[in-house]
């Protein structure tokens, strides 16, 4: 009897186990590679739920994100906390403010998330390391306390649908429009599912591009969003030292879905408020809308290459009157690349606000909440109703470019309409 091959999830959860062989609906106790805690976490310690021990310190990053530096005494509080227990445990990988960043990128940045391991973090777009073929996934809180203290916790084996990527993105098309291409068509057949991206288009999709698909896994209500291990990943990683063991699909691996994608045919797209899933639609048929606040920040376009973007739209022009742009870079060390690269005067002459680097006014914590109302364009990972802030407020979604453009039109356009073309 033949045996059937194994999907990228099964062989890593097998690994992870310690079992021979694992299957779609197999509940599993998998050993973590690394568990990141972020400054929500450390609210949730206190006298019952504080750890008494961890089982590995150098299996524990702690990164300061969501309210850096604290914009209120609770923030305050847990950033003293989150000091006290590095100290105590002795925490080799702490990233404080000063040299923090959206904990997401941070991973990418140290080399946190490796081939063939799993992560896990209580955020949801922990599913970002899946770029560097981690099995990274965003868990409870007290699951990840869990973790912290047993180095182990359990999952469900979870189908595959693969996502076969073609051809190359035109010119003004990025892998956000390629994602909310996905979102409006194909997120119920990746829902509760593992995703692996392939195809010959991955050789044209640079880490950038591979960190936004990931990174909205959870957009596409799956489990998990892995891409294969290969040259450009390891170059990626070459920046830390530790194990690069990738595993991947065998080619006769059944999986429960296929979905094929030609990046050539796809254009810019737009997030309709409310959501993304079965809500995206190509930018042309969005009609006329003002915007007051334009974003671009978060894990999945906050990166130096959106800053790039940017600021070559934004050179030698200025933010419409009545429309506030804001960016965030994702991290520290974006900031500093951004500013030695001259984008951030750039962006600053063209009235936009650059903020300290963080999570910012994705998840309507502080940095730019919009108001009652108000129309937000944002190239942040999140839209329904109350993310940015009042539940009144409607808030697009589009690609860091789209959103530069809107920023200087003052209503929702494309690039190549600024630009020409």
């Amino acid at each position: 009897m033949t045996v059937d091959g194994q999907t990228a999830i099964e062989k890593i959860m097998s690994r992870a186990s310690g079992s021979a062989r694992v299957a779609p609906g197999d509940v599993v106790v998998c050993a973590i590679d690394m568990t990141v805690l972020i400054d929500f976490q450390f609210r949730a310690f206190n006298q019952w739920s504080r750890p008494l021990r961890i089982s590995d310190p150098a299996k524990v990053a702690v990164i300061l994100d969501h309210g850096a530096p604290a914009p209120s005494i609770g923030d305050a509080n847990a950033h003293a906390e989150a000091r006290a227990f590095v100290a105590e445990f002795g925490i080799p990988n702490f990233f404080d403010i000063g040299h923090h960043g959206i904990c997401h990128q941070v991973v990418a940045e140290q080399g946190l998330a490796r081939p063939g391991g799993m992560l896990v973090c209580a955020d949801s777009h922990t599913c970002s390391g899946g770029a560097f073929n981690c099995a990274a996934r965003g868990l409870g809180p007290m699951e990840v306390l869990q973790v912290l203290c047993t180095g182990q916790t359990w999952f469900v084996v979870p189908e595959t649908v693969r996502v076969e990527l073609t051809g190359r993105l035109p010119v003004g098309v990025t892998a956000k429009d390629a994602f909310l291409h996905l979102a409006g068509r194909y997120a119920h057949a990746t829902a509760n599912r593992a995703i692996e991206f392939d195809g010959p288009a991955l050789a044209g999709l640079d880490m950038h591009d591979r960190r936004v698909l990931a990174t909205h896994g959870i957009e596409l209500l799956a489990e998990f969003a892995l891409f294969p291990c290969d040259d450009v990943t390891t170059a990626a990683l070459a920046v830390a030292d530790g194990p690069v063991d990738p595993l991947w699909s065998d080619a006769e691996a059944p999986v429960a879905d296929r979905i094929q994608v030609a990046l050539d045919d796809v254009e810019p797209f737009v997030g309709l408020p409310g959501g993304v899933v079965d809500n995206s639609v190509p930018l042309a048929d969005v009609g006329e809308v003002t915007v007051q606040q334009c974003f671009i920040g978060s894990c999945a376009n906050g990166q130096l290459d959106d800053l790039r973007v940017a600021a070559d739209l934004l050179q030698g022009r200025q933010v419409a009157a009545g429309t506030r742009l804001i960016v965030t870079p994702a991290s520290q060390q974006v900031l500093l690349d951004a500013l030695r690269a001259g984008y951030i005067e750039t962006l600053v002459a063209a009235g936009a606000m650059v903020t300290n680097p963080g999570c910012g006014a994705c998840p309507g914590y502080d940095l730019g909440v919009v108001g009652d109302g108000e129309n937000c364009l944002t190239s942040s990972t999140r839209n329904f109703r109350g993310r940015m802030g009042s539940a009144t407020a409607n808030v697009y979604m589009a690609s860091p470019a789209t959103v530069a453009a809107s920023a200087v039109a003052g209503r929702i356009v494309a690039a190549r309409e600024l630009v020409g073309g």
